[in-house]
């Protein structure tokens, strides 16, 4: 990688740890977002983000842990737009949100991941965070850039829409 001129190199611990990130980063990625070619792009971005983030003057030291936040942080973004997309259709077909429902019982892993691949970005976000990635309510709430509230009353919304994906009675949206 070069750059230009006036811009600093990127951290070379980032080019040393690259060959050790990269299947790990990828590997987080891929089950989160069910899709090879996405996995790929986001992680592209994640490390053009660590090359960007790690030319500032504080930057941090480059880390596997630290590139899985930045991952991480790629994958809602990715996901912010893809709702922000589906938001713009459900508002031009009408559809109305799911109203809330306490879901507890024991699941099937693959029947469970099939389940969460087909539910809304914004619903797969709250729940892969909380549940998948053990995240509090409130650091789901910084991620997904809302309110603690918003985001609890969310995860309930998420939570009602994956038990009906699961259970067979709705498709995908």
């Amino acid at each position: 990688m070069s750059s230009s001129p006036g811009t600093p190199a990127p951290a070379p611990g980032l080019l040393a740890l690259y060959d050790e990130a990269l299947p790990q980063v990828y590997g987080y990625l891929l089950p989160r977002c069910g899709n090879s070619a996405l996995a790929e792009d986001l992680t592209a971005e994640c490390f053009l983000a660590a090359v960007a983030a790690l030319r500032k003057p504080d930057a941090p030291a480059p880390s596997v842990p630290w590139l899985i936040g930045v991952a991480r942080h790629k994958l809602v973004d990715h996901w912010r737009g893809q709702e922000r997309e589906e938001r713009r259709l459900r508002l031009v077909s009408g559809d109305q949100p799911a109203a809330d429902d306490p879901w507890d019982e024991q699941l099937d892993v693959l029947r469970a991941r099939e389940a969460l691949g087909r539910l809304g970005p914004h619903h797969r976000a709250a729940l892969t965070l909380r549940y998948l990635d053990g995240l509090p309510v409130a650091e789901v709430a910084e991620h997904l850039g809302r309110t603690v509230h918003a985001t609890e009353a969310l995860l309930v919304r998420a939570r009602q829409a994956f038990r009906r994906v699961y259970s067979g009675e709705e498709g995908p949206r």
